[in-house]
């Protein structure tokens, strides 16, 4: 096991929780702005800002993780982001942590380190061809295209639900992307120029950060964030499988308690994503949220 890579996953969902209940905070003040003008509002908010040096930094710990780590191992220890969240977001919004929450939170940590210890994750590769890409493209790209749509021509909760899924898509799929770029780094600066790999990341990327900041402004992140959550790991993993050839080393019983795990660890998602949900009406700064620069 690659505990340093562990390790640098952990760091990077410390950092990503900090960030995203920061710019929760911060998008759903703004519910009256779209587009270009949701955009003006992020990018001139010092706090927002600041939440988002806060993630790049968390996304270099990540890519250091996929460096010496597969996603198989990375990517899950991400859903840790929920856990780091649950004390913010108690603090922000005025909430009590109860029994419950630390049951989820301890049961979210203990089946992470049984997965790992019992999925045996390993093999792989870190680059592909850009055939062995159009599967996931087509599956991904398809959902993507489809929850877009259905978003634009929904109320508040649905297209909150349906941005936060195009969301996890993009943000999955780009740290699978993450991984070849990595690579092509230690070939030197010059390798990521002549690479598709390169400018998809940059591209898919982006396209994840609008509209997660959509999805945070359409609703609570108790609708929002589970579902960025879930799909985050579950696209990289797939994209990890599918195009890398990563697999998990597991036999009989051991596949029973991996399937175990994938369920907890959905059910302690959306248990804490609702706990830590904002009490205020949609729009309004959550009780007990710092006042917004």
């Amino acid at each position: 096991m690659p505990w340093l890579a562990v390790l640098l996953a952990l760091g990077a969902a410390l950092l990503f929780a900090v960030g995203a209940v920061a710019q929760q905070q911060v998008a759903a003040t703004n519910s009256g702005a779209a587009g270009g003008r949701l955009v003006l509002h992020l990018v001139t908010n010092p706090r927002w800002l600041a939440a988002s040096l806060g993630n790049l930094f968390g996304y270099g710990l990540q890519a250091s993780a996929l460096a010496v780590g597969s996603l198989l191992i990375v990517q899950p220890l991400l859903i840790a982001t929920l856990v780091f969240a649950l004390p913010l977001g108690a603090r922000w919004n005025a909430h009590v942590i109860t029994r419950r929450e630390i049951a989820w939170a301890l049961a979210i940590t203990i089946t992470l380190a049984a997965f790992l210890l019992s999925g045996h994750p390993e093999g792989g590769h870190d680059v592909a061809p850009l055939a062995d890409w159009w599967s996931s493209i087509a599956v991904c790209g398809g959902l993507v295209v489809g929850m877009s749509a259905i978003s634009l021509a929904s109320g508040a909760r649905v297209r909150a639900l349906g941005f936060a899924i195009v969301a996890g898509n993009c943000v999955g799929f780009a740290s699978a992307l993450t991984k070849s770029v990595v690579h092509y780094v230690g070939e030197g600066p010059g390798a990521l120029v002549g690479h598709w790999e390169t400018y998809a990341l940059v591209v898919i990327a982006a396209a994840g950060v609008f509209t997660q900041q959509l999805a945070f402004q359409s609703g609570s992140l108790a609708i929002s964030f589970p579902a960025t959550m879930i799909l985050d790991p579950v696209v990289s993993v797939f994209v990890a499988i599918d195009v890398f050839g990563e697999q998990v080393q597991a036999s009989g019983p051991e596949w029973i308690l991996i399937g175990a795990c994938a369920v907890v660890l959905v059910a302690g998602t959306l248990a804490l994503a609702r706990a830590g949900a904002p009490t205020e009406p949609l729009g309004a700064p959550p009780l007990g949220s710092p006042a917004v620069p």
